[in-house]
């Protein structure tokens, strides 16, 4: 199939603002979303800071449909089906006017029930009454499936299960077509994107609801990355504290939220006298098959779904207008990325503007490729690149137009969304103007 893939509607949660307007005005203030942790007691820990959705969760569960269904929902599901419905809202996609069984869904998706607070709280203590009842300090299986059977809902195992976002997505927008979920970590929410073009290209569907969520903002994830030695340790100054290509630089600040965006298959779109935001022209994907938490020094699986995305859309790299990247402010990645963008669009690379907004929201891990991507979109539409704020004195190594502090006015045709995750994945979208 030829016929191009419209964007055309998005919605997001994220720290600096929910739905497109918010999240528009906060990029564009350079406004950050990191402060101190509040969702559990942080004391003691290496990082005591992240990049909450904080105060917004009764208006996030007004997007849901009944609303008692948010009960057998974990936090990241709840994001990523508030998403979705500003999404279609925002597309002005009224129910019944697409048959449901030509309507997809694809989202990407981290850790997710398991380390909700309450049901995490739950199981440790049940675990810490089993050792106790046991009397010897050592953890009994049956007690603990006694206690733990006793306290808990039934449904609420079923939060962790990773399917379970793009299951709720469906089921509230009768969305009957393919429905698949991607789990390849900080790729995620691209890759979910990249197959929602896919499956439209492939004549599979007319309508994709695509994105990402994640809600890693919990003891397990914050000590899990700081073990790692990947999260930012400025806990006295958390809105300074993520510095993507900065020379201080001393890892990413963990952030939540879910990105969605409205795909249509053109004919479709254009029947229905939709808007489109932009067109999802173009997608690329790679593996550095090297090492589980390292890529490739020269940057080869990173510049290869680069290339391959500029290819699949037809664009030459001159004709690149903004590039919005990965940019995690981990002393590798900056440095990996800044290799890979130059030897995938060459002497290009020196001109084109590049800018990292988890120097304001936070790394979403598995939403992080869908939210930027809409931070493409926005540069598309709204006049201006979103900064790269916190960035005072740049790596000698990190040598790119990084869009330093303030939002730059600017009407870029085309813009380019770049991700990379543990595990080795790499991914890429271009959108161009409509």
């Amino acid at each position: 199939m030829t016929e191009r893939v419209a964007v055309t509607g998005a919605g997001v949660v994220t720290p600096i603002g929910c739905g497109y307007e918010a999240y528009r005005d906060g990029l564009r203030a350079g406004r950050s979303g990191a402060g101190p942790i509040t969702r559990f007691d942080s004391a003691g820990l290496d990082t005591r800071i992240a990049a909450e959705v904080r105060d917004a969760d009764a208006a996030l569960e007004g997007w849901v449909e009944p609303r008692k269904a948010v009960k057998t929902m974990s936090r990241a599901a709840l994001f990523a089906v508030a998403a979705a419905a500003m999404a279609r809202r925002h597309a002005g996609l009224e129910r019944g006017a697409v048959d449901p069984a030509r309507v997809a869904v694809v989202m990407g998706a981290g850790g997710m029930g398991p380390t909700d607070l309450d049901l995490l709280a739950t199981q440790v203590q049940a675990a810490i009454d089993a050792a106790r009842d046991g009397g010897t300090g050592s953890w009994d299986i049956p007690t603990f499936a006694r206690l733990f059977a006793g306290r808990t809902n039934p449904l609420a195992t079923l939060r962790g299960l990773p399917n379970l976002a793009a299951a709720h997505v469906a089921i509230q927008h009768d969305a009957r077509g393919p429905n698949a979920t991607i789990t390849t970590a900080c790729c995620a929410g691209t890759q979910a994107i990249g197959e929602g073009l896919r499956l439209i290209q492939r004549g599979d569907a007319d309508v994709v609801l695509a994105g990402g969520t994640d809600a890693a903002v919990n003891p397990v994830a914050v000590l899990g990355f700081s073990l790692l030695g990947t999260l930012s340790r400025r806990n006295d100054e958390p809105a300074r504290a993520s510095r993507p290509f900065d020379r201080g630089r001393d890892g990413f600040v963990i952030g939540e939220g879910a990105g969605v965006v409205v795909l249509e298959r053109e004919a479709f779109a254009r029947a229905r006298g939709a808007r489109a935001l932009a067109e999802l022209a173009g997608y690329g994907v790679t593996c550095d098959a090297y090492r589980i938490t390292d890529e490739r020094p020269d940057a080869d699986g990173a510049a290869r779904a680069i290339s391959g995305c500029l290819a699949d859309a037809g664009l030459a790299p001159w004709e690149v207008g903004y590039v919005n990247a990965h940019g995690t402010g981990t002393r590798m990645n900056d440095v990996t990325e800044t290799r890979a963008l130059e030897r995938s669009l060459g002497a290009c690379a020196r001109v084109i503007p590049v800018s990292s907004t988890k120097s304001m929201i936070g790394h979403l891990l598995a939403a992080a490729g869908a939210v930027e991507l809409v931070a493409a979109i926005v540069a598309l539409r709204e006049g201006f690149l979103p900064p790269t704020i916190n960035l005072e004195a740049p790596d000698a190594e990190c040598d790119l137009d990084y869009v330093p502090n303030v939002a730059r006015p600017a009407t870029p045709s085309s813009a380019l969304s770049t991700s990379f995750g543990f595990g080795g994945q790499n991914a890429c979208l271009a959108i161009r103007r409509w």
